[in-house]
């Protein structure tokens, strides 16, 4: 057999044992190809209020690089270790190192540059599809186009040239380091196997669920007030961090063992077939993959969150818009509101306007807080507050000595949180004028920029209210004392008079704002941030399941004289089956179930940063990244099966 012949037959071997290592190859040729092309492409930056995504894109692809790296530089030592054998035979038969080392180069290079070549040509034939994803995403109104650039080809070529020579580089290490006698013995050393469970592991074990517990407990605790200096939350965050990540490893190189230990030893011993299988193996393997495992976990929490976090965002965008603006179109000026009252008469779109007068006054709340803030220099006898009459707001009759709070921010809910009830006293120039505190109303009443960051507006008895306008403190008195609040009353105009209103010249000293603009603002913004780590996260879910599908793939080869004896002493495929099927759970839902719960308390201990639903989209992510995982599971089922099959 001539050299040639043997590395096509060895390339039609690989070809068939790793297709999945194919896939994943041209998977991410191909997403890296269309993420360079967006990052090229015209579109991205044509229309006037669209988005500017250029810069997001490439640092995406920076990243991307890096997850893609790591992945086939892991990929490749499985199946380099796999080969071992099949390197030491060649040297038996007299060929030298670098000879053998040439023979690999090639086969890889045919394998792997026809997979990247064909990524690049899929990932040009979608980079249309993933441009219209991003535009509906986003709401630019763009038209998508199929255009190819030579720029993104030669990135590509080059960064997966790089990637391929540190492949070779790896290869060329091991085949020099090893004997000939370790080719024979590198497979059956690549898993540490131990026959009995140590008390240091189950103290190790113990430790690192304490650990995770504590990190979890910390984080539900970071944004409501125990730490309130930026050291404290710094500190704090730091903790977190560092207990999770170790708390994980230390799971995995304990803790499995040890939960299952106790389960073993509930049974005296006698485990059935199925047990065998799946708790015995599981026990002693994830010890040994424990640095694999945490990575995955914690990188899969990290896309989980992030991806939840981003989609929490842009799935509260509308109702974010609604609550920082609660009229379709608020001005302050004015003549910017007759100006716009008129071009809206002229264009024959029906509104209606709502006009509120707006103090702006300082008040002791320090009676109806319910955390002390002075540790962090925070004055509660001394907030400056918007004030409104209760004439401006409808279905609302207070009496002269009451005052109620609306549409107070989530975020500073949570870092200062009111009572139900108390007393706050409004301090006018001459004079302070005590209140009953009624409680907190959740609707939204002024915009954005009347609430002083997002505190909440006081609405007063109307006579209270004449009192404290005329004893204003000039100091503390906004330039911004009105609200013109503009609703038009035929929903489908709405996009007219923003357009309308964007046409319009006003006055820049003072603030206009549209409700529908700064919805579209808010979808651009973090549907491209979804966008991106949805991909991102794409990527990472398709290479962590097929490292962990490798992991299988290897382990069902080695334990492939065992289920010969197995099948010998009369355990049918079906028998066999049922154990496999237990152990891929563990495999692959230990390593999901752990991220999501990371990634469960990291969003809950920040969300109501990002917007104001929480349960739908964080849901929605879990589910879907567990759908998706899950297919790796059932592959490395199904491959167990045939490899069950041809043991006999």
């Amino acid at each position: 057999m001539s050299i040639n012949q043997l590395i096509l037959r060895n390339l039609k071997k690989n070809l068939k044992n790793y297709y999945l290592y194919v896939f994943a190859l041209v998977f991410s040729a191909s997403l890296y190809f269309a993420f360079v092309t967006l990052q090229y492409d015209p579109a991205m930056d044509k229309a006037e209020g669209s988005i500017k995504g250029g810069a997001s894109i490439k640092a995406a692809s920076i990243l991307l690089v890096a997850i893609v790296s790591i992945f086939l530089l892991y990929a490749n030592s499985i199946f380099i270790k796999r080969r071992s054998k099949e390197i030491g035979l060649f040297q038996l038969i007299g060929m030298t190192k670098n000879r053998i080392f040439r023979i690999l180069s090639a086969e890889n290079f045919i394998l792997y540059f026809c997979s990247v070549f064909m990524g690049i040509f899929i990932g040009f034939a979608v980079s249309k599809l993933i441009i219209m994803i991003l535009f509906k995403i986003t709401g630019v109104q763009a038209i998508a186009t199929l255009q190819f650039s030579i720029l993104p080809l030669v990135q590509t070529v080059i960064v997966f040239s790089v990637i391929y020579l540190f492949i070779m580089l790896m290869n060329y290490i091991f085949i020099k380091r090893q004997t000939i006698l370790s080719l024979f013995r590198v497979t059956s050393l690549t898993e540490g196997k131990v026959k009995k469970v140590s008390m240091l592991e189950m103290i190790i074990g113990a430790f690192g669920i304490i650990l995770i517990i504590s990190g979890y407990v910390v984080s539900s605790k970071l944004f409501d007030g125990a730490f309130m200096e930026m050291t404290e939350l710094l500190m704090a965050m730091i903790y977190i961090l560092a207990s999770v990540i170790i708390g994980t490893y230390l799971f995995y190189k304990g803790s499995v063992s040890f939960i299952f230990n106790i389960v073993r030893k509930k049974k005296n011993g006698y485990l059935n077939i199925n047990e065998v299988l799946s708790l015995s193996s599981i026990m002693f393997r994830m010890k040994s993959n424990a640095v694999l495992l945490t990575i995955i976990t914690t990188v899969s929490a990290l896309a989980i969150g992030l991806l939840s976090l981003s989609y929490i965002a842009y799935y509260s965008a509308e109702k974010m818009a609604v609550t920082s603006i609660p009229n379709d179109f608020a001005l302050t000026d004015k003549k910017d509101a007759e100006a716009f009252k008129q071009a809206l008469s002229a264009s024959n779109i029906a509104y209606a306007e709502e006009k509120i007068e707006v103090l702006q006054i300082k008040v002791n709340a320090k009676n109806i807080l319910e955390k002390n803030l002075e540790a962090v220099n925070f004055d509660p006898n001394n907030m400056v507050l918007s004030v409104i009459s209760e004439n401006s707001v409808k279905g609302i009759n207070l009496a002269e000595d009451e005052t109620l709070f609306s549409g107070y921010s989530s975020m500073l809910e949570k870092v200062m949180p009111l009572k139900n009830s108390g007393v706050v006293e409004w301090k006018g120039k001459h004079e302070v004028i005590p209140q009953t505190y009624m409680g907190l109303n959740d609707k939204s009443i002024l915009p954005y920029y009347f609430t002083n960051g997002g505190m909440p507006v006081g609405i007063v008895d109307d006579t209270i209210f004449t009192r404290l306008k005329k004893d204003i403190d000039p100091e503390i008195q906004k330039v911004f004392s009105v609200n013109f609040g503009i609703d038009i009353k035929d929903d489908a105009k709405i996009p007219a008079a923003n357009d309308t209103f964007k046409k319009m010249k006003f006055n820049e000293e003072q603030i206009q704002e549209s409700q529908l603009e700064s919805f579209d603002q808010q979808k651009k913004n973090m549907g491209l941030i979804m966008f991106i780590v949805g991909f991102l996260g794409l990527t990472f879910l398709i290479t962590s399941g097929c490292i962990l599908y490798f992991k299988q793939m290897d382990e069902s080869e080695n334990e492939k004289s065992n289920y010969t004896i197995l099948r010998k002493l009369g355990f049918t495929q079906a028998d066999l089956l049922k154990g496999i099927q237990a152990k891929q759970v563990f495999n692959f839902g230990i390593p999901l179930v752990v991220g999501l719960l990371h990634s469960y308390f990291a969003v809950q201990s920040g969300w109501f940063l990002f917007g104001t639903e929480v349960w739908t989209p964080m849901i929605i992510v879990m589910v879907l990244y567990t759908a998706l995982y899950s297919i790796f599971g059932i592959l490395s089922v199904l491959h167990y099966k045939k490899v069950i099959k041809d043991s006999l």
